[in-house]
């Protein structure tokens, strides 16, 4: 049933015996071989490093049908390929009973392969050489693999015989480790129906923990589907033993400004408030010098990168709706409110990478700081150095949110503070970024003066708890963004009028990089777009239902079935048909759509968000 790719060639075929495919619960595979029905079922226990492949075989004919499976085991980075002529190391494996242990001579790693009891496995190894990966080639990456095949599992099943059995991967930084976790699990096939069970017990509890919190919400099952999605980017982080958020797969790592962009959408609209408590406190604990980490490192122990003026504002916004919706002052009072005010201070007094608060109380930091942090080799494709409307937009915002913590916490000096702070900023941005000639906001303004690119940024002015702007400026804000920048599944990040505009994410690194913000289109900014949209509208239900079908519907009932099924990819073509492209499953591009959905197309509100935001009113 296996299925290679070479360059010029797929082998074996046994895609050509593929009859039915299912992706729900778990990624299902059925084959009719010449009267022998096999089915393929591929799932993972939560928080493990384990894969396990359940074989359901019937077998009609009056002879005996032999099965073998044949696992392909590399060990690299992902960004990496295997040239089994050039890497100096080779796989040791030690073979004990129907169980086999594998690990490469030169690194930290161990993988036990393991099957049902009435399997055997053969030694037989040898490499499968260069597989092709189209997608990498298609990206001028590497995209030859050289594959090291340690053996094969042999199973039989009797003439007119129903037989289930099973092969079973786990993983770990060593052979104590992965053996330690491979007994903890057990080998038997009623042991493994049992992991089966408990996994589709735990995915059936998500489902009804959103009902709960959502109640009267129909689960439609492109909703059960992105639900099931949000759950696959919350993971845990070794090194706070808390959890954390995986940006996109397959190649990003935990990012702070997705991991807290996400969060509303991941964990609180679905219920998962301790999941973003851990989150929070995971950021919180590697706050340094004012400033939350732009990315953790994918290689253990490496120090966080700190490249970021945006994560450390997010933050505080992310604070914020975990008080909307649980309404626990005590959890940030107690363990956030001192990092809080100490991020303030620093942003105040001037922290890493030129960040600082100006003299008209607005913040400016260096280049390459924003989520548009692409780079060529010849220098930054969108620089935006100098005061950058979201910036502006978030830094209010964090005021607001210091000024009603200070109200809320009795610490009237603080309070006058940060209410002052946040009067100073409000009162600059208005005098320096609307553009009254253009009738929306100036993406950045810096030395060199205001520049008037119309990029998308200026939503979350709009879109926050406290907008930096007042009503009137959100709807000419809104509608040119709409007109301009709509790109069916998100928005564009530059008007096809523009020079610089690239309406295709392809090609090498510099080609994509140069597109990335210049023109592709993002689906997380669907969730600050339709909820400044519907602000604009008061909520009101005709415009809740035409933002449903027009801007939502499109995103959640097509792309759920094209690139990561079940998910949604990073970023799409800015020219039509707007093909998906970058990482195949991104967390914003779920959370995002998903928290705009919940909060302003159904109106399931943050069951505090009056008791909080009203915090400012009490006198």
């Amino acid at each position: 049933m296996g299925a290679n790719e070479f360059r010029d060639a797929m082998y074996p075929e046994g895609y050509s015996f593929l009859s039915e495919f299912m992706v729900a619960p778990f990624p299902t595979f059925r084959y009719d071989v010449h009267g022998v029905s096999l089915q393929k079922t591929i799932f993972m226990p939560y928080m493990k490093n384990v894969t396990a492949v359940i074989y359901e075989v019937s077998n009609p004919l009056e002879e005996e049908v032999s099965i073998s499976v044949s696992p392909l085991v590399n060990s690299r980075h992902i960004y990496k390929t295997t040239d089994k002529n050039k890497i100096g190391w080779s796989f040791v494996q030690k073979l004990h009973g129907d169980t086999v242990t594998i690990e490469p001579s030169d690194s930290f790693s161990s993988l036990v392969l393991s099957s049902s009891s009435d399997g055997s496995f053969v030694e037989e190894s040898w490499w499968v050489e260069k597989l092709f990966f189209r997608v990498d080639a298609s990206r001028s990456e590497n995209s030859i693999d050289d594959n090291f095949r340690p053996g094969f599992f042999s199973f039989s099943v009797n003439p007119k015989e129903t037989k289930k059995f099973h092969v079973f991967a786990v993983a770990a930084k060593n052979g104590a480790e992965s053996q330690g976790l491979f007994s903890s699990f057990g080998n038997g096939i009623d042991d493994i129906d049992r992991l089966y069970r408990e996994e589709l017990e735990r995915r059936k509890a998500l489902l009804e923990r959103f009902r709960k919190r959502n109640t009267g919400l129909v689960l439609d099952d492109w909703l059960k589907w992105v639900i099931q999605a949000a759950d696959s980017f919350i993971v845990s982080r070794a090194s706070t033993k808390k959890k954390s958020v995986i940006a996109g797969y397959t190649w990003f790592d935990d990012w702070g400004r997705d991991s807290l962009i996400s969060l509303s959408g991941l964990t609180l609209a679905t219920g998962r408030f301790e999941d973003a408590k851990e989150i929070l406190l995971t950021f919180e604990y590697y706050c340094s010098k004012g400033v939350i980490p732009n990315r953790f490192s994918d290689k253990a122990g490496d120090i966080p990168l700190y490249n970021t003026v945006d994560a450390t504002l997010w933050f505080f916004n992310a604070v914020l709706q975990y008080v909307k919706y649980t309404g626990d002052f005590g959890f940030v009072q107690e363990k956030l409110w001192n990092t809080l005010n100490q991020i303030i201070d620093f942003h105040v007094e001037g922290t890493i990478f030129g960040i600082h608060m100006d003299k008209d109380g607005l913040i400016a930091h260096g280049p390459q700081l924003t989520w548009m942090d692409a780079a060529k080799v010849d220098g930054f494709v969108t620089p935006r150095d100098g005061k950058a409307v979201e910036i502006q937009a978030l830094w209010y915002n964090a005021l607001k949110i210091m000024q009603l913590l200070s109200k809320r916490f009795n610490q009237p000096d603080k309070t006058e503070k940060y209410q002052s702070m946040a009067k100073n900023a409000k009162e600059s941005f208005a005098e320096q970024f609307w553009s009254q000639k253009d009738g929306y906001l100036f993406d950045v303004v810096n030395k060199d003066g205001a520049d008037s690119t119309l990029r998308p940024n200026q939503l979350i002015a709009a879109s926050l708890d406290f907008p930096i702007i007042d009503d009137a400026k959100t709807e000419r804000v809104v509608d040119v963004v709409w007109k301009r920048l709509w790109g069916v599944y998100g928005l564009k990040t530059l008007p096809e009028t523009d020079s610089r505009y690239m309406g295709r994410y392809l090609g090498d690194w510099g080609h994509r990089d140069s597109a990335y913000h210049n023109g592709t289109v993002w689906a997380w900014l669907l969730g600050p777009f339709v909820t400044a949209f519907l602000k604009s509208k008061r909520h009101e239900e005709s415009w809740r239902r035409f933002a449903f079908e027009h801007f939502l519907q499109p995103l959640f009932q097509t792309q759920l079935s094209l690139a990561g099924l079940g998910t949604i990819s990073e970023i799409f073509d800015g020219d039509a048909p707007h093909l998906p492209r970058g990482c195949i499953s991104q967390a914003w591009s779920v959370a995002e759509p998903l928290r705009a959905y919940v909060e302003d197309i159904t109106l399931s509100r943050p069951p505090h968000e009056k008791q909080v935001i009203q915090t400012l009113d009490c006198p």
